[in-house]
């Protein structure tokens, strides 16, 4: 698999991300050793979790992991703080001593003494911007991360996360921001994108497969075994409308002109859009995994980019 930079800075990944928001509660050991295999094997590095990611179930997961299946030094890690569920509610938390203790829990679940890039996960508007940026600086000054980034953020937000921290010499620069982008999904054009490229931050798409959609298995309704039949189904809903139908048709439609499968087609359409550095995977088995892997071989016809291009103008 292709290396890439991200953004600006020396750290280099997989062209595509492994996304572990499954392990250790729909994703069994079994299924997550199985996936860690077939991604290993097919030359990809990042690994990308979270500290809410089934309320720690992942990251302990890959800890568990790491050093059996994979020397720790062969991988990427990633993960993410600021977001999780407190005395059953679900909240947003970028304080500094909220990030700093999210920061200790994941490593001690990893097993590591450091992650090559720490996330904030989402925008926090009770916390002033310069506090959770501080804990990003303190997280890199004490080795606890090598680089760090931020996730959800707004075209606004990214631009005064990165402004702040370029503003003077000694701050961690931002190397990444991670935003759903997918065919059925191109508002990140409108700003974050152009954000993103001015100020040298890696882009590393979630959900590059519009939630499954993009794969065609609801063109006839929705699977018993999806995430559409699931307490999840609101998820998949905003991508059943009638545009979106007819951006599936047109990916089916290029898949079975190229000899493709459609999850072929949509994902290697994420991974050399302009500005892109790794789309994240997301698969809850190893044959999905796999599946999605045959995409690394893949490169769009320049006419079939075009028309897709076209054909989703309306998920801008």
């Amino acid at each position: 698999m292709q290396q890439r930079y991200v953004g600006s800075t020396g750290l280099q990944v997989s062209r595509f991300g492994l996304g572990l928001m499954t392990w250790g509660t729909t994703t069994d050991e079994h299924e997550a050793r199985e996936q860690l295999v077939a991604f290993l094997d097919a030359g990809g590095t990042l690994l990308d979790t979270a500290l809410a990611y089934g309320d720690g179930a992942s990251e302990e997961l890959l800890g568990s992991l790491l050093g059996d299946v994979v020397p720790r030094e062969d991988v990427v890690l990633a993960t993410k703080a600021g977001f999780g569920e407190r005395r059953g509610e679900w909240v947003y938390d970028a304080s500094r001593g909220a990030l700093l203790r999210g920061l200790d829990t994941s490593l001690r679940r990893l097993g590591t003494d450091h992650v090559d890039l720490w996330q904030v996960h989402v925008w926090d508007s009770g916390t002033p911007l310069e506090e959770t940026l501080g804990a990003l600086d303190a997280a890199v000054s004490s080795g606890r991360a090598r680089y760090v980034g931020i996730s959800n953020y707004t075209g606004w937000q990214t631009a005064q996360a990165a402004t702040w921290q370029r503003a003077v010499p000694g701050r961690t620069p931002i190397a990444s921001t991670q935003m759903e982008y997918s065919l059925v999904n191109r508002r990140i054009e409108r700003e974050v994108l152009p954000a993103a490229e001015a100020l040298g931050l890696g882009v590393l798409p979630y959900s590059p497969l519009g939630k499954g959609v993009l794969t065609g298995k609801y063109r006839t309704g929705i699977p018993a075994s999806s995430r559409g039949a699931s307490d999840r189904a609101s998820v998949v809903e905003a991508y059943l409308d009638d545009d979106s139908r007819g951006i599936v048709e047109s990916v089916v439609r290029a898949a079975e002109g190229l000899g493709w499968s459609p999850l072929e087609v949509a994902l290697s359409w994420v991974r050399d859009a302009p500005g892109v550095t790794a789309p994240i995977l997301g698969a809850r088995t190893g044959a999905q995994l796999k599946a999605a892997l045959g995409a690394e071989a893949k490169v769009l016809p320049p006419e079939i980019r075009a028309a897709l291009d076209d054909v989703s103008g309306s998920a801008r």
